[in-house]
């Protein structure tokens, strides 16, 4: 039995031996000196105590090696001849035995209740891990969101450092899930080759890497790669312990790939993957066909325009209004296709705003410039005061929000509303508002209008739009390092949409070094 101990199992064995023995020691220690001074002819049942700490604290073999010093030294003390070994009468015999009998049982049951306790907290531990795991993979969006959770919960029921790699192109490039670890080369080559199914897929494979750190690499089940494949570092370890790792690592990853099958992660991953594929179509389709339209667009308003400005048509109003009406469209059009690149652009590339320093009355009318055709039919008051702060920030990004915002107000009110353009500094923060008198927002449309492509019930048969404007806005301003807050009353009631933006308080000191450069 002894060989097949590792020697970490051994050492602790050892040390719960000695630390019974001192134990037991103590209480015969004390006992002596009552005997001494009291007289005490009957305290051999005492010695149960360091049996039950012993079983409690280091396992069952500490506590039989506690009872037996107790049977010897119950003997010594308290069975005549006092101070002896010797025992002269069969039933003390028969008493010593029962003794050890009876505390080999009792820290029988004391480490039996000691192992049932610690498996009560690892199910408390499994459970919770279990819990947060299902919590995560119910908000995974896409295959490597799923990853990630998978690799947390895998490092959280090993208690190693875990790398996890979902293909042998991510093992190979080193561009797995590894939360920081440092993943050797031949680690790395060993994954690979485990995804890439030249080798089985249910073996464990340790890695001995030039620095003498052992890794294990496994894949996560042995009957699909879905999951991925996992490198584990187990550290400076002997061939032992990494055997005994071995089998606990498989039994391990046999209950996390129960688990994965149980909560349905093969079949999240294949959709999460034809989800991002879908996406991928869409964007390019999106790209595509709204630069092919842009062509054409440009040479309708063109021109609409130069019609609607020839000599020919003086007088003919009705004409006009056609023409005006073409122009107007053409424009709404060209905003929606411009909102699609964007949309695009944010879920392809990102947005990599280009800092500068900008003045807020100048963002603000050029955005109004822009929307000049579009608010012509509004009556518009800008407030503006004179001692804005500058604000770092891209002035071409939060200008188009702007625009967003303000054909929102147009297409929510009635012609000949008014629309209120402000801006205050407060808080460290520039808040550049926009109020109109227009439909106002429902409870729910105030928590929804910011997701993508979103428009309310009640406004669907009545005014057009794609449901990307407000989205765009909210992408733009915080790309900027800042929000933007919707307000209303309730629907009926007009809507009051805020950018709020950081100033920096060193913005003059900066503008002023730029200047003496």
């Amino acid at each position: 039995m002894f060989r097949s101990w590792s020697k970490a199992r051994l050492v602790k064995e050892l040390r719960g031996v000695a630390y019974a023995t001192l134990l037991t020691a103590a209480f015969a220690a004390a006992l002596l000196f009552f005997v001494v001074k009291t007289a005490l002819a009957d305290g051999d049942v005492i010695f149960i105590i360091p049996v039950v700490i012993a079983a409690a604290r280091w396992g069952i073999i500490p506590a039989v090696v506690a009872a037996l010093l107790g049977a010897g030294a119950s003997s010594y003390l308290f069975y005549p001849p006092i101070y002896s070994f010797a025992i002269r009468d069969t039933q003390e015999v028969v008493t010593l035995a029962l003794f050890i009998f009876v505390a080999v049982v009792i820290s029988h049951l004391a480490t039996r209740l000691k192992r049932e306790l610690e498996r009560s907290r690892q199910r408390e531990i499994d459970l919770r891990d279990l819990y947060a795991f299902s919590r995560r993979l119910a908000v995974a969006y896409d295959v490597s969101d799923i990853h990630a959770a998978i690799q947390e919960h895998l490092a959280s029921i090993l208690q190693r450092k875990v790398a996890l790699f979902a293909s042998a192109r991510d093992a190979l490039s080193g561009s797995g899930r590894r939360e920081g670890v440092i993943v050797p080369d031949k680690v790395r080559v060993a994954a690979g080759e485990i995804a890439a199914g030249t080798r089985e897929m249910n073996a464990s494979v340790p890695v001995n890497t030039e620095t003498g750190e052992v890794w294990l690499v496994h894949a996560v089940s042995p009957k699909t790669l879905e999951f991925g494949v996992i490198a584990i570092k187990l550290g400076h370890e002997n061939r032992a312990t990494v055997n005994e790792l071995r089998v606990r690592v498989d039994a391990v990853l046999a209950d996390a790939t129960a688990t994965l099958e149980r909560l349905g992660v093969a079949h999240a991953i294949s959709e999460a993957r034809m989800r991002s594929q879908t996406d991928r179509l869409r964007e390019a389709l999106i790209g595509s066909v709204s630069h092919e339209l842009r062509t054409p667009l440009a040479s309708i308003m063109g021109a609409a325009t130069v019609i609607g400005s020839a000599p020919a048509l003086n007088g003919e109003e009705k004409l006009k209004a056609l023409i005006y009406d073409v122009r107007n469209e053409a424009e709404r059009l060209n905003q929606d296709i411009q909102n699609l690149l964007d949309a695009s652009r944010i879920s392809s590339d990102g947005i990599n705003p280009r800092a500068e320093w900008a003045d807020v009355a100048d963002i603000v009318n050029s955005a109004v410039q822009r929307c000049e055709r579009r608010l012509s039919g509004h009556r518009l008051t800008v407030d503006l005061p004179a001692d804005l702060p500058l604000i770092h920030v891209d002035p071409v990004l939060v200008q188009q929000s702007l625009v967003q915002i303000f054909d929102n107000a147009v297409k929510y009110s009635a012609p000949t509303s008014t629309i209120a353009v402000s801006a205050r500094a407060s808080d460290g923060e520039v808040l550049i508002s926009v109020s109109d008198e227009g439909q106002g927002l429902t409870s729910q449309e105030k928590e929804r209008i910011w997701d993508r492509f979103f428009r309310g019930e009640r406004h669907l048969t009545t005014t057009s739009g794609s449901g990307l404007g407000l989205w765009i806005a909210s992408s733009f301003v915080a790309a900027n390092g800042g929000r933007i807050v919707a307000e209303s009353a309730g629907a009926g009631h007009g809507t009051r949409m805020s950018i709020a933006l950081p100033v920096k308080v060193s913005a003059e000191n900066q503008m002023e070094s730029e200047a003496d450069e």
